[in-house]
C-alpha cells in the first residue's frame, strides 16, 4: 500500500480500486437490496460515500492528467469515462495507471 501513497499516479490508481469496489457494491448489492427487498440502509450509506469517492476520482484524474501532461483526447477522457462503467477502474488501472506508476519508478 505504501507504494500507492509515494506519487500522485500512486494515490490516483488506489482511489480508482475503491471507487470501483463502491460502484460495484451499490450497482450488484445495494441497488438490488433496495428494488426487490426494499432495504434502503445500504443504499442510503453507501449512496453519499460512493459520491464523494467518484468526485474526488475525477478531481485526482484531472490533477494527475495536467501534471503528466495527459493529452485529453488520448488519456484523460478514457480514465474519467472508466469511472462511470463497472469495472471500468479496474480495467484503466491495469492498461493505462499502472503501467505509467511503474514507469515513473514507484
Amino acid at each position: 500500500m505504501n507504494t500507492f501513497l509515494n506519487s500522485n499516479i500512486g494515490r490516483l490508481r488506489l482511489l480508482a480500486i475503491i471507487e470501483g469496489i463502491s460502484l460495484l457494491i451499490l450497482v450488484f448489492v445495494s441497488v438490488p437490496l433496495k428494488r426487490i427487498y426494499g432495504v434502503t440502509t445500504l443504499s442510503s450509506v453507501l449512496g453519499p460515500v460512493h459520491g464523494i469517492l467518484f468526485l474526488l476520482f475525477v478531481m485526482n484524474t484531472i490533477s494527475v492528467g495536467t501534471e503528466q501532461n495527459w493529452k485529453f483526447k488520448q488519456t484523460t477522457w478514457k480514465v474519467l469515462l472508466a469511472c462511470i462503467i463497472p469495472f471500468g477502474t479496474f480495467y484503466i488501472d491495469s492498461k493505462i495507471l499502472k503501467p505509467l506508476h511503474k514507469k515513473i519508478g514507484q
